[in-house]
């Protein structure tokens, strides 16, 4: 008979994997980066950098897709860098890690170009609190891609996000997801986010993350974008499920959208 598994506590829980299963979604990721990448180039990306890559999970998920496909993953902090080379890229096979450079260095510093697709997802780049400084990025993210290449980020907004509140999510039984919006200055628009997770045993892993970030609007972003030098930016929006009223996870090209109290977008952006 087999063991029962053991639930997971506060005391023994690894942070970064709870991120991994409750945060990202490198599948859905990577699908909409195919899509947009083939619609506006007629065939399939295949180099991939990952910037403020964390644990390089969508590297890592990048190359087992095909055998052409290649990915740098880049983030200033060893700890989750350190993490994904032994958890991520060790579980490859020997072709695939070859394909996959993960490297400790300041996105701002970084080389590995030219590629097909740069992201920035899980609103990393929210950290450049000024237009000088987000504008600097976005000028080293283009200067990354090939002539036919896309730089895909995430955002999120709404009226919730302009407001200090918890959110908790189970995920599955074994621990909560808990989103804890701080900070919110409508001045500056400065935030502090952090990330709880809380078990079953009544433990808790309290501030596992935190993010002190400007929330930065979708017009702002796309202004700076094309001030960037990108002849084109694209806002993706996600669909939602009428039984429900929540978010699809089905995104699509739109120009306008409904007034939404919590949201999450994309934009792809074409050199």
């Amino acid at each position: 008979m087999a063991k029962k598994q053991r639930r997971r506590a506060a005391a023994t829980a690894d942070k970064y994997a709870l991120y991994q299963e409750s945060v990202q979604d490198t599948e859905s990721d990577i699908a909409l980066a195919e899509r947009v990448f083939k619609q506006e180039y007629g065939r399939p990306p295949r180099l991939l950098r990952e910037d403020f890559s964390g644990t390089s999970l969508m590297a890592c998920d990048w190359v087992t897709r095909h055998a052409d496909n290649h990915a740098w993953a880049i983030d200033l902090d060893p700890e989750p860098l350190a993490w994904g080379r032994e958890r991520n890229l060790a579980k490859l096979d020997a072709g695939q890690a070859k394909r996959v450079e993960l490297v400790q260095a300041d996105v701002m510093e970084a080389e590995c170009g030219p590629v097909d697709v740069c992201v920035a997802l899980n609103f990393s780049y929210f950290l450049f609190k000024t237009r000088e400084q987000l504008l600097g990025y976005l000028k080293k993210a283009r200067s990354t891609l090939k002539e036919e290449g896309i730089f895909m980020v995430d955002v999120y907004g709404g009226a919730e996000a302009q407001t200090t509140m918890t959110e908790t999510r189970e995920q599955d039984a074994d621990f909560d997801y808990v989103w804890d919006q701080d900070l919110f200055d409508p001045i500056t628009h400065d935030v502090v986010n952090y990330i709880h997770f809380e078990f079953p045993d009544g433990s808790e892993m309290r501030k596992a993350f935190r993010y002190d970030w400007r929330l930065w609007s979708l017009p702002e972003l796309c202004d700076l974008m094309k001030e960037a030098g990108f002849k084109d930016t694209r806002v993706y929006w996600e669909g939602t499920e009428k039984k429900t009223n929540e978010g699809n996870g089905i995104f699509r090209r739109a120009a306008h959208a409904p007034d939404d109290p919590a949201w999450i977008a994309y934009i792809v952006a074409i050199p």
